[in-house]
């Protein structure tokens, strides 16, 4: 298969092992949550890299539905590739604006993107999906970095979106309406990555018939695609029956049921038809002939609007998007109206957005926006979860210095409502809270040898238990008092640990904890990461425990 080769890329294939897991500090009074949690819908605000690994711990394997709008790369964006790579090729690239007429510009954004993609991959669950806004300047290059990341085999679509329909009468040749929205999933072939949409407006006037199960469209049951015929699908040909009086059909000839059809084409040719025998048995009900003004008869099926459970008839969503409400200009117009004044140029539309968010996830999922921006990820998601009473979550990173004042801002209004919107929901508010949090110090294992800078108990407890497990870690279940700090599939894990020099020159493993533990989880194996240990490999050995030394063992499960 084709692989994609660009400057740099044997530094950053790994990268993302060396980037430093870091703090999240809570800012209170930035968010709307009364607790800041990390369980929360959040925003963040730091180096996107670096925020994405700090989620890991908790967040690895649960997020169903990425969106992100990436820089396009088309040399008037100033973004300048900031990630310290131990490269002297790269690091002469730090600070400096990617500029059109720069020979390693697209080096540079692949360089940037790839560690990234990498660690969103590694966040999404296995039904997860992520839907990358790009235009020319650099999708040849994000569909390789996909499939080099993600593999060629979870491509779902190239969708084709119509976000300027006038068209961009500065372009060269010709005035492009259009950028594209490229999708692939974690698991796409094992997986219904992509859900249905449901049906509306002119779809659903084609249900014109009615019977006592509800409103139907008759579709033909013969296959009309000519490539599927009586010699290449030999088990979808077979006769029905039709009763000429009440246009039922049978699969067995009698009195009653006298007129025979085959599946024979336009042209006198045999067909097929879409259903084979036994599930033609089971739907006999649904089925109804009908004579054609030459005199031959066709059997169709009913199509319901709405299936016994009440579910309203969906159907695929199309790769080409030309909605007015998905256009850039919705995007401008809604900026308008929540700050009263333009603040970027091409803003996304929400419509464009929750389209994504209603296709790559569920009504509990968490959504993820890795570049924030405007922070209009966030506000689809809240408005799709007022339509349609969904509790979806969302988490924006955003590294520039907005963050607070524009991302977070947006969020505030719409949250409690825009007293001059236009839209009844905008104007009282989508309801909801968030919790705002900054990068903080990295988890540095080497303070822990010199006594120094000490990590929060929590922060350690949350990077020991991922680089031990590789499993979410879950804030909730930390007991400080018993140093439990939660249950993977394989141990009961356990830390030993305080923030503090001199208590900590103190803490160890020892028979008396040792036991404890082991009375309380006598059938589970237990994982003890603590600075010492004043036990016997046999004593260790009987009690069914582990013992992982700080910080060395950490750099073990890291490495």
């Amino acid at each position: 298969m084709p692989t994609i080769h660009f400057k740099g890329k044997t530094f950053l294939q790994n990268y993302h092992h060396s980037v430093k897991f870091h703090n999240l500090v809570a800012k209170k009074d930035k968010g709307l949550s009364k607790s800041p949690s990390l369980d929360d819908n959040l925003i963040i605000h730091g180096d996107n890299l670096k925020a994405l690994k700090a989620l890991l711990p908790t967040h690895a394997g649960k997020i169903k539905c990425i969106y992100i709008d990436p820089p396009y790369n088309t040399g008037n964006e100033n973004w300048v590739y900031n990630d310290k790579v131990a490269s002297p090729m790269i690091q002469k690239w730090l600070g400096e604006v990617v500029a059109k007429d720069n020979l390693t510009r697209h080096d540079r954004w692949c360089c940037m993107m790839y560690p990234r993609l990498t660690l969103l991959r590694e966040l999404l669950n296995e039904e997860g999906v992520i839907f990358i806004s790009i235009d020319d300047n650099e999708a040849h290059h994000l569909r390789m970095l996909m499939d080099d990341i993600f593999g060629e085999e979870n491509f779902i679509a190239d969708i084709c979106t119509q976000l300027n329909p006038r068209g961009r009468t500065l372009d060269k040749f010709f005035a492009k309406t259009h950028e594209y929205i490229l999708c692939y999933g974690k698991n796409a072939l094992k997986s219904n990555s992509i859900n249905f949409l449901d049906k509306e407006g002119k779809e659903i006037d084609q249900y014109r018939n009615s019977d006592t199960n509800g409103k139907f469209r008759e579709l033909e049951l013969r296959n009309r695609n000519p490539v599927f015929n009586r010699e290449n699908r030999p088990n979808l040909y077979y006769p029905f029956y039709a009763n000429p009086l009440t246009k039922s059909v049978s699969l067995a000839k009698t009195n009653e049921f006298t007129i025979t059809i085959l599946p024979v084409n336009l042209k006198g040719e045999d067909g097929c038809w879409t259903w084979g025998k036994d599930k033609s048995k089971e739907n006999l009900g649904k089925l109804v002939a009908k004579p054609t003004k030459e005199g031959k008869w066709r059997v169709f099926r009913k199509d319901y609007l709405y299936s016994k459970d009440g579910q309203l008839a969906q159907t695929k969503a199309k790769a080409i998007w030309l909605e007015k409400e998905i256009n850039n200009e919705k995007g401008k117009e809604m900026m308008n109206e929540v700050f009263g004044k333009p603040i970027f140029d091409f803003p996304k539309s929400v419509a464009l957005i929750e389209k994504c968010v209603k296709l790559g996830s569920s009504k509990d999922s968490i959504i993820l926006d890795s570049f924030a921006g405007s922070g209009t990820t966030a506000h689809a998601t809240l408005s799709l979860n007022k339509k349609d009473g969904g509790n979806r979550k969302f988490i924006l990173v955003e590294c520039e210095d907005y963050a607070d004042k524009i991302t977070a801002e947006r969020m505030r209004k719409v949250i409690k409502g825009i007293p001059t919107a236009k839209d009844k929901d905008l104007k009282k508010g989508l309801g909801g809270a968030f919790s705002y949090y900054e990068l903080g110090e990295p988890v540095e294992i080497d303070n822990l040898l010199e006594g120094k800078s000490l990590p929060e108990y929590e922060d350690l407890a949350k990077y020991a238990f991922f680089m031990a497990t590789g499993e979410q870690f879950n804030t909730k279940k930390i007991d400080e008092k018993t140093f439990h700090i939660g249950t993977s599939n394989t141990f009961e894990v356990f830390l030993i640990y305080a923030p503090d020099k001199k208590k900590l020159k103190d803490m160890a493993l020892n028979i008396d904890f040792a036991e404890k533990i082991n009375s309380k989880f006598p059938t589970r194996q237990k994982l003890v990461f603590a600075p010492a240990c004043f036990m016997e490999d046999y004593n260790l050995k009987e009690l069914n425990i582990r013992f992982a030394q700080l910080p060395f063992e950490i750099y073990r499960m890291a490495e």
